[in-house]
């Protein structure tokens, strides 16, 4: 598997759901560090409005961001979660033997 296709492709979980990528997963965590750390000092330590700025700030980028990277998986084959996700998958009847891995 490349790199890229790591990042990018879809997860399937445990039910045969798509669920985001590694690159959405971490989108997220970037996005509400950055932005928490940025409006820490903006607000000079006031929680409240701490967290509410971090809110309103972090939730357009991230609507845009995820946008973005939908459009970049958009072709891409699923991965698996985990490896124990093959597993569930066959014990219900949802990971055909014949075929390759989605």
């Amino acid at each position: 598997m490349s790199l890229v296709n790591k990042l990018f492709a879809p997860r399937i979980d445990h039910r045969g759901m798509s669920t985001p990528s590694e690159a959405s997963r971490l989108f997220l965590v970037i996005t509400m560090l950055g932005t928490g750390i940025w409006s820490w000092f903006a607000t000079d330590g006031n929680l409240v409005v701490w967290f509410s700025l971090t809110l309103l700030i972090a939730t357009p980028i991230l609507s845009v961001g995820w946008y973005l990277l939908s459009l970049i998986a958009k072709n891409r084959r699923g991965e698996l979660l985990t490896p124990k996700v093959q597993n569930a998958l066959e014990a219900k009847g949802r990971w055909p033997h014949h075929s390759r891995k989605p």
